[in-house]
């Protein structure tokens, strides 16, 4: 089974900056999008958990798409997340996203409502019909309390504007049979699973750590679909302390505080969220530089 990657093979859920002031730092959001270009990238996606989406307004999040779009100019796929808990809500924020010129949209499984399998695909049949724009589905039920069952998904992916999955479920056995039984182009939503995803059929992935080892991850995925599984696994065992340093706390905390590290635009984060303590920052060095990656 060939399965072809509908957004490029590495993406990543692209922080936005904030000024010490909590506005959003524009010059920061261009330089940092890129730096994603630059590192490897084949597509950035906007307005997901790792952008602080929950905090940012909806003219905010399309102004974020647009600014991104400029500074890109053609070079890399823009992903923006449209999805929250509320399906009305949901479809107006693809349509402003549709209107701004994204090239895809990532929708997350509606959070803290708990709804039934029915209710769940009854959600992301009406994103995926509101808009010409394809629709990568987002299954992370650690985050909303409810995982996409694999009968869902393969239903759902019959749908000719249903075009991925960004994977987050931590089953690489559900996530080998849903490949198996639908076809459907799958990205790696967990950093740590990066590789072992690819090794059940993933195409790519949705990365939170390609702000700091783009590169790395670029290489990893060119050996492995060279052929090259060794190298491919050197790099993965290399990056591990960069994939739990990470994650030690909530993903963009610590990454923002890495891009600081790294003389990038990371900045401030939005309550609830609080920016890395001096303890977290000084864990976060060592795990970084085990992994490879210079900070200052």
């Amino acid at each position: 089974m060939s399965i072809q990657p509908p957004f490029g093979r590495l993406l990543t859920a692209m922080v936005t900056p904030f000024k010490d002031d909590l506005s959003i730092d524009w010059a920061g959001v261009e330089k940092l999008a890129n730096h994603l270009v630059e590192t490897g990238h084949d597509g950035i996606v906007l307005n997901g958990t790792t952008g602080e989406a929950p905090t940012t307004s909806d003219e905010e999040k399309i102004e974020i798409i647009k600014v991104v779009k400029s500074a890109v100019a053609g070079r890399a796929k823009i992903i923006a997340g449209a999805g929250n808990n509320e399906t009305t809500h949901s479809v107006d924020q693809a349509k402003m996203a549709a209107a701004a010129g994204v090239d895809g949209l990532l929708v997350v499984t509606p959070y803290y409502n708990k709804p039934p399998q029915a209710g769940i695909a009854a959600h992301f049949l009406a994103m995926a019909e509101a808009t010409h724009v394809p629709v990568m589905l987002y299954d992370i039920p650690g985050r909303t309390g409810v995982a996409i069952e694999p009968d869902t998904i393969v239903k759902l992916a019959e749908h000719p504007n249903i075009a991925a999955l960004k994977d987050a479920k931590g089953d690489v056995a559900s996530t080998s049979w849903v490949i198996k039984r639908s076809g459907i182009p799958v990205y790696s939503g967990d950093d740590i699973l990066n590789l072992p995803l690819l090794s059940v059929g993933a195409v790519g992935f949705v990365s939170v750590c390609g702000h700091t080892v783009g590169r790395q991850l670029r290489e990893m995925i060119d050996a492995w679909f060279s052929g090259n599984s060794n190298r491919a696994l050197e790099i993965h065992q290399q990056l591990l302390p960069v994939y739990t340093g990470t994650f030690r706390t909530q993903g963009a905390i610590l990454t923002k505080a890495a891009l600081n590290m790294m003389s990038l635009p990371g900045g401030k984060v939005r309550l609830p969220l609080v920016d890395a303590t001096a303890a977290q920052i000084s864990q976060l060095r060592e795990d970084l530089t085990a992994g490879g990656v210079k900070v200052n």
